[in-house]
């Protein structure tokens, strides 16, 4: 796709948005959620493919196995808001999913998700990384996504990124907001991206208890194994690759999967900013976020 195509940011109802996500928005508003759909909210770039292929495993690894080989995974956990003209919307897809349960993929803030998942009252997992590696991350995929604005170049992109104007808008509010709805919405299960790196097993393990599932120790070990990043990159069908609004020849979708690449990118007069902007939009000192491990 030639960068004249790309979208406009504009504000919509206070956040920053495209039209992809927001064309059509009152058939996502009205979108019926059924008790048993799982909903995996992330701000962009959160590790919302890895959550989405960990969850597809449980469900669907040992019973259909094949859908790892045939079935894309943007087919298998479709992203509900976008719409791109030309092709089926992501709430059809959901509409059409076969699986019980569906397993359904957003990056809304916590008050645009339809009310029918709160009225339902289903399961919603939740996935935060920190804001240092998760702006870079959202930087790279900018720059490869057709479907994105332009990214510009990384000083002007940190910029935005403080100030809340990247599509989905402010990371600070996106993962405050979702962490005040836990208190509030018992369904709620808010892992860190970071304690998925350090320990994949053990993050299975609690995700297994909120789901209410047990699987089999050697279930587990084909999970954990399958799901490290160096496999996924290389799978076709989680690698995001089969998609040609990508320019994988800029950076692939999956490029690191590492915590901590933002030393690679941060001048220590960015980070010294940073960190001062970043105490003054985290006032809950009960959400906790690593920058390394």
């Amino acid at each position: 796709m030639d960068s004249n195509t790309r979208p406009e940011l504009y504000d919509f109802q206070g956040i920053s948005m495209t039209h992809y996500f927001t064309d059509n928005w009152e058939n996502i508003q009205n979108f019926q959620a059924r008790s048993d759909d799982i909903l995996i909210a992330t701000y962009p770039k959160a590790g919302t493919t890895w959550i989405s292929y960990i969850l597809d495993l449980l469900y669907f690894g040992q019973t259909s196995p094949e859908r790892q080989t045939s079935i894309p995974i943007y087919d298998r956990v479709p992203f509900l808001e976008m719409t791109i003209p030309g092709l089926t919307s992501g709430k059809d897809l959901v509409d059409q999913l076969p699986t019980t349960p569906r397993l359904i993929k957003t990056h809304l803030p916590v008050q645009f998700v339809p009310k029918s998942f709160w009225e339902r009252n289903c399961r919603v997992v939740y996935v935060g990384r920190n804001a240092k590696d998760n702006m870079v991350s959202f930087f790279h995929f900018d720059r490869m996504n057709g479907l994105q604005p332009e990214a510009g170049d990384w000083n002007s992109y940190f910029q935005r990124f403080l100030e809340g104007k990247l599509v989905f808008g402010s990371w600070y509010d996106h993962v405050n907001n979702w962490w005040k709805k836990k208190q509030t919405y018992s369904k709620l299960h808010y892992m860190f991206y970071e304690d998925l790196i350090e320990d994949t097993g053990q993050e299975i393990d609690k995700l297994c208890s909120f789901l209410g599932m047990s699987p089999s120790a050697e279930e587990k070990k084909n999970i954990t194994s399958g799901v490290q990043f160096d496999n996924m990159k290389k799978d076709k069908m989680a690698n995001y690759s089969t998609l040609p609004v990508f320019d994988f020849k800029i950076s692939p979708f999956m490029r690191k999967g590492k915590v901590g690449d933002w030393k690679n990118h941060f001048t220590v007069t960015q980070n010294e900013a940073f960190d001062e902007d970043y105490k003054n939009k985290m006032k809950d000192p009960t959400l906790q976020f690593r920058t390394e491990i």
